[in-house]
Formats: structure tokens, C-alpha cells, sequence
């Protein structure tokens, strides 16, 4: 396993990360650093630890052994509430209300004004959806929906599972065009993705497998490592040299 060693500019410190589900390990061992204002990709096949990992940056998750410390404090603590932001897989949105009222909400509990509603909304491309209520929304829509209450909070550290899954390239592509200014003003952003074309999209990826961290390596320092022009390539190169490394 390759990790970065852990500096006061970390948002992210993670060390000796052990978690077990059902009985079965789903992290093993995992020690990274993050560094601020950076866009990290988190990326493997499903059930890899992705999620579980996700949930133990921001509190959620019970964990076995090791240690996670998000803004220099430890993950959990009622001080990071206001601080980070969390997009699950499942939408997580009042249906009754509108796409509007939804993120008007969110926006007023940090403090933020309607201009702040529009451009997020905006930035989710669902500025010709603005009054439908979420209940009539399909499941991409939203999807949306949900990036834009935890995009409005304008947090510290925005830790994002799967956000693009269902949606059109050219919005996609907008979605990371905007991921990387919310980095290049400060903030922090981990995004999971089983889509390896979206790699390109981040300053460094933490690759998982089975609950290890393989790598956690720029996107062209993964090409360089394997020899490999194609990331899916190198990625599954990384895991045929993993596989022969661990055997007896």
C-alpha cells in the first residue's frame, strides 16, 4: 500500500484504518493524507470499500481500529458539522418541497443567501427545474438535487459518493469544471467514481481493492508506475501486481 504521510495541510489524516462489516474486514490497514484544497478521486470496483471509507471521514461509520482526523479534529466531532459536506448514493431531499425550497433550506442553516440558491442550482443544471417539487424529479434529477443542498453549504471539506452516476457527459463535465473551482478556492473535495474516465478530472486518486489502498498516486504517476496510457488499464495492471505480491 502507498500512502502520503500525514502534514498540518491535511484536511484529511487518516492512519491505520481497520473497519469489519458483517464480520468481514472492509478496510484494512488504510494510512492517507489528503491535502487541502485539492480534488482527490476515490475509485475501484463496487464493493471495494469506497463507501465505508467515506463514512468514517465523516463520522457515521464504527470503526475497528486507527484513527481520522478531518480539519484537525477527529471525525465525528460536533465542531465539523457546519464544516463538512456529505452527498450520499441515495438522494436525500424533501419530496414535498421544491427543488428551490429544498436548497433554500440547506442555504439557511449556514447562513447563505438566495444568491448563493441560484448559482448552485445552477451549477447542477437544474435552473429550468427550479419550482417542479422533488417528489415528480427523476432519480438523476434528484441526485442533483441532493449535490446542490450539501454545494450551497459552501463547506470546508465536500465528500461526494458517486455524484455523476446517471448523468449526461456534457453535464458531467460540468460537474467536475466546477468541482475543480470550488478547489481552486479552498475547498477540499473527495470524490468516489467506479468510472476510471473521470480519474483524469483529479490531482491524485486513492485506488481501493478489497478494502486496501493500492495506491494513492497522481493520475500521470499511475500511467508512469505501469507502463499504462489508459488509467482503466493501469488501474487493473496495479491490481494483477497487488494480487501476485500477496500470494504465499
Amino acid at each position: 500500500m502507498t500512502g502520503t504521510s500525514a502534514s498540518s495541510s491535511a484536511a484529511i489524516e487518516i492512519h491505520e484504518l481497520n473497519v469489519r462489516r458483517g464480520g468481514a474486514p472492509a478496510l484494512r490497514d488504510v494510512t492517507l493524507a489528503i491535502p487541502r484544497g485539492t480534488v482527490t478521486g476515490l475509485l475501484g470496483p463496487s464493493g471495494c470499500g469506497k463507501t465505508t471509507l467515506m463514512r468514517c471521514i465523516v463520522g457515521t461509520q464504527i470503526v475497528e481500529s486507527g484513527t481520522v482526523t478531518l480539519l484537525g479534529r477527529p471525525a465525528g466531532a460536533a465542531a465539523l458539522r457546519r464544516r463538512i459536506g456529505y452527498v450520499t448514493q441515495a438522494p436525500s431531499v424533501y419530496l414535498d418541497l421544491t427543488i428551490r425550497d429544498n436548497v433554500r433550506y440547506f442555504a439557511s442553516l449556514y447562513g447563505r443567501g438566495n444568491d448563493a440558491v441560484a448559482d448552485t442550482i445552477e451549477a447542477v443544471g437544474l435552473t429550468t427545474h427550479t419550482h417542479h417539487r422533488a417528489g415528480d424529479l427523476s432519480g438523476g434529477q434528484l441526485g442533483r438535487v441532493s449535490l446542490a443542498c450539501a454545494l450551497v453549504a459552501q463547506p470546508e471539506l465536500l465528500v461526494l459518493d458517486e455524484p455523476t452516476v446517471g448523468l449526461d457527459p456534457v453535464l458531467r463535465a460540468e460537474l467536475w469544471e466546477h468541482f475543480a473551482s470550488l478547489a481552486a478556492a479552498g475547498t477540499t473535495l473527495l470524490v468516489s467514481s467506479h468510472v476510471m474516465d473521470e480519474a483524469d478530472h483529479c490531482e491524485n486518486l486513492l485506488l481501493l481493492r478489497d478494502g486496501r489502498l493500492l495506491a494513492h498516486v497522481p493520475p500521470d504517476e499511475l500511467r508512469r508506475r505501469t507502463d499504462k496510457a489508459n488509467l482503466e488499464e493501469a488501474f487493473l495492471s496495479l491490481i494483477r501486481e497487488h494480487q501476485v505480491g500477496v500470494q504465499p
